[in-house]
């Protein structure tokens, strides 16, 4: 795995638009996708090296990876072409101008955008420090700019030079198999926790971190989010996760493993009938029913 330069944000994409899964679908985000993640799901670690070594997916490409090709796998992570080799190191500065050049800087200020860190796995060591120091870098910033505005006007009283603290929203999307620190714990709002099943074709040592799962817990807002294709998949959540961890129903989500529109409905229906029968929180992939495929809208 790269060094992540944590004084940078190694990122793979950017963009706004809408939560399409979990309990903020719906709300209007600014994704933050970094890159490098620690999983290959529907792909082995070979068929990954090769496809650095070619570089040879378009941007946004949706394939099976070779685990899903042989049956070891039902499903291959679609944001691959993004967080494998497309990564640039940004300075902190770079998204606060974005969101100021399309206009939505006040409202993530103030937490009606949500900003969501995605990947990749954002919980990666190096991604965990940058962005942290990417929100210590956003406070100092606008106390700088405070200061700088009040000496430019003499410090006239009839004015205001510092906003209030910055009422952020932040969520993090995680695969749950990386302890999140403390530093980056304290500043989430949310953290969206999608556990790989057996279905991924990871190992189970690969995917299940107890004591990362355990963390994700003791959080004030968390879900657990998962992707299932059959009701095998639903008992595999139960016996590997809601059980042994006594995660509370309240905080299972479930949603179809879909990557294009051609069967959005029955497969929906399939997770929203599975709900009903064990409990969870059933939900589907709301931007797939609005973009299909396409990647970063």
């Amino acid at each position: 795995m790269s060094k992540i330069d944590p004084n940078k944000l190694l990122i793979s994409s950017d963009f706004y638009s809408v939560q399409g899964e979990g309990i903020s679908t719906g709300v209007p985000s600014y994704f933050v996708r970094l890159g490098v993640c620690n999983l290959t799901c529907g792909m082995s670690r070979k068929f990954t090296n090769e496809l650095l070594k070619e570089a040879s997916l378009a941007d946004g490409e949706i394939f099976k990876g070779d685990l899903e090709l042989e049956g070891k796998a039902t499903w291959t992570c679609d944001s691959t072409s993004q967080w494998l080799w497309r990564g640039e190191d940004k300075d902190f500065q770079y998204l606060i101008d974005r969101w100021k050049e399309q206009g939505i800087y006040d409202d993530i200020r103030n937490g009606i955008i949500h900003i969501i860190w995605t990947g990749g796995e954002p919980t990666i060591k190096g991604h965990q420090e940058a962005i942290v120091n990417f929100h210590k870098y956003w406070v100092n910033k606008e106390l700088v700019d405070g200061f700088a505005l009040a000496a430019e006007d003499n410090y006239d009283v009839t004015k205001t030079y510092f906003t209030l603290p910055i009422k952020k929203y932040n969520e993090i999307e995680t695969n749950g198999t990386i302890v999140i620190e403390e530093d980056l714990f304290k500043i989430l709002d949310q953290i969206n926790c999608s556990p790989k099943l057996s279905n991924s074709g990871m190992t189970e040592k690969q995917r299940i971190n107890p004591e990362a799962i355990k963390r994700i817990m003791e959080h004030s807002n968390y879900t657990f989010k998962f992707v299932i294709s059959n009701e095998e998949d639903i008992k595999e959540l139960f016996r590997d996760f809601v059980i042994p961890f006594s995660i509370p129903l309240t905080n299972v989500v479930c949603m179809p493993g879909l990557d294009s529109q051609t069967d959005f409905h029955e497969r929906t229906q399939f997770v929203l009938e599975m709900a009903k029968k064990y409990r969870f929180r059933g939900l589907t992939r709301l931007h797939i029913s609005a973009w299909d495929k396409t990647l970063n809208v």
